[in-house]
């Protein structure tokens, strides 16, 4: 009985030892985005190491910032949409960073150029020369992400977006260009050959190049007007298991954790001493500001859904002889300036009515090319001026050509003095298709914007701008 009560404290005294040793097991419910399932490994060696068990269910940064509810912990992209909305954890660490880059096919990087900007890219997506991909930006953070880089660059102002700084009309290029918008943009690359790039984090884009799906690696590119870096903090969502969440969060920033995360995922660690490859240290260059207002967020979602072809806008021009010298040059300029954020872009349906005291010439090309834009640049170049200006008449004319979803733009510095009057083209009802007058000179500001009411239109100053500023105001998604 005695050797057997020996042997029975021993066991008690190892077991108590080993409990004091070893902390005790806790499961966490965590939300995490998609990309982050590539973690596995990293949280099977965590559980091992503090006991902790990460129970993970993955949604897209977007959605899932929508609510937390029934989670221990959150492990996203970014907090920023929680933010947003007044619902951040007031507890979170960053635990490793990845910028949001554009990953192309080795035979289309030439087209680029050496170091693109984001409007080199929407430049060569509206003519159709670069076709791309992404991530749906009403799910996840990497989608949503390729657009705030887009408008953010677009807006020129180095700040964070504001509502007013969000226009479809810049985006509509860029736009142009995706090929698709899925939950696994990488891996719909792998399956169409046909598309030249994706839009995605870093991680994911270095990860591709070293799985062998690819017949030849993508080259990263980092547009060097200003990137969007995701930080991916943990957050504790649930403040009764404190605890747990540190443990996870001191083993996740520990040296040895942060070089299996490097090395494993390609993501770049937060402590700067921990080494890394080679591809982890490209310069990233600026990393843009994010958005301070939900409404910017609303908006670019709103104008994504609204890009797509069938577009058609015509502009309805006056070239009678009171145009000659400056004016016709202004609006040669502005015509000559549209590319970048401002491209006509494939798909759109472009028609142009020329007009003096009669229609001169009609023209109408559907983008599809750079060739389909040089013809519109010769029948703005004509020297056919004339006399006489009969705007109504040709403005009557142009909204007859109009097809599906239109816009019409009429620049002129005359007053009407041939063909029908504003009263008597008025009379047969206008509504259906909006007219932006932009006038400059002695045009007759009242019955301009009589027409554009009329029409649910808006009458433009060209005076207080340039011409070329009020073209890109009127050509936005309506």
């Amino acid at each position: 009985m005695r050797v057997l009560a020996a042997v029975l404290l021993l066991l008690l005294s190892a077991c108590a030892a080993c409990t004091a040793s070893s902390p005790a097991p806790v499961r966490l419910r965590m939300l995490a985005s998609p990309e982050l399932a590539d973690l596995g490994p990293v949280l099977a060696e965590l559980k091992r190491a503090t006991g902790v068990e990460l129970v993970v269910e993955h949604r897209g940064a977007v959605e899932a910032s929508r609510s937390l509810a029934g989670f221990d912990v959150a492990w996203l992209s970014t907090n920023r949409f929680l933010r947003l909305r007044g619902a951040e954890p007031a507890l979170s660490a960053s635990i490793m960073t990845s910028p949001v880059v554009l990953g192309v096919r080795r035979g289309k990087r030439a087209v680029l150029g050496e170091r693109p900007t984001w409007a080199d890219l929407a430049d060569r997506a509206a003519m159709g020369e670069f076709r791309y991909g992404m991530a749906d930006p009403r799910v996840s953070g990497g989608g949503m992400a390729a657009l705030i880089g887009v408008a953010t660059a677009a807006a020129g102002t180095g700040a964070a977006l504001r509502p007013q700084d969000v226009s479809c009309d810049r985006l509509q290029g860029f736009l142009a260009g995706r090929a698709f918008d899925v939950p696994d943009p990488v891996g719909e690359l792998v399956a169409r050959p046909e598309v030249d790039g994706v839009v995605a984090h870093e991680s994911e884009l270095l990860a591709l190049n070293a799985s062998g799906r690819l017949t030849e690696p993508l080259d990263l590119v980092y547009p060097r007007d200003g990137i969007v870096l995701s930080d991916y903090p943990l957050m504790l969502v649930e403040p009764a298991q404190r605890a747990a969440y540190d443990r996870v969060v001191e083993w996740l920033r520990s040296p040895a954790a942060q070089r299996m995360i490097t090395e494993r995922t390609w993501r770049r660690p937060v402590d700067p001493a921990t080494p890394r490859d080679s591809r982890l240290t490209a310069d990233i260059g600026t990393a843009l500001y994010f958005p301070d207002s939900q409404e910017v967020l609303d908006r670019l979602l709103l104008f994504h859904d609204r890009a797509g072809d069938g577009r058609q806008v015509v502009f309805v021009l006056d070239y009678s002889t009171s145009m000659r010298g400056e004016r016709i040059a202004a609006l040669r300029e502005a015509f000559a300036s549209l590319n970048g954020f401002d491209r006509f872009y494939v798909g759109e349906t472009v028609t142009i009515v020329r007009f003096a005291g009669t229609v001169l010439e009609e023209r109408s090309v559907t983008v599809r090319g750079r060739a389909d834009l040089d013809a519109l640049r010769a029948v703005v170049a004509s020297d056919d001026l004339r006399d006489n200006t009969a705007i109504w008449g040709a403005l009557d004319h142009a909204l007859r050509l109009a097809r599906g979803e239109t816009t019409v733009v009429l620049m002129t510095d005359g007053e009407n003095n041939a063909g029908p009057s504003v009263d008597e083209f008025l009379r047969v009802g206008r509504g259906e298709v909006p007219v932006y007058p932009i006038r400059f000179g002695e045009a007759d500001r009242a019955e301009l914007d009589r027409v554009a009411q009329a029409s649910g239109g808006r009458l433009v100053e060209a005076g207080a701008r340039s011409l070329l500023e009020a073209v890109r105001e009127i050509r936005g998604c309506r």
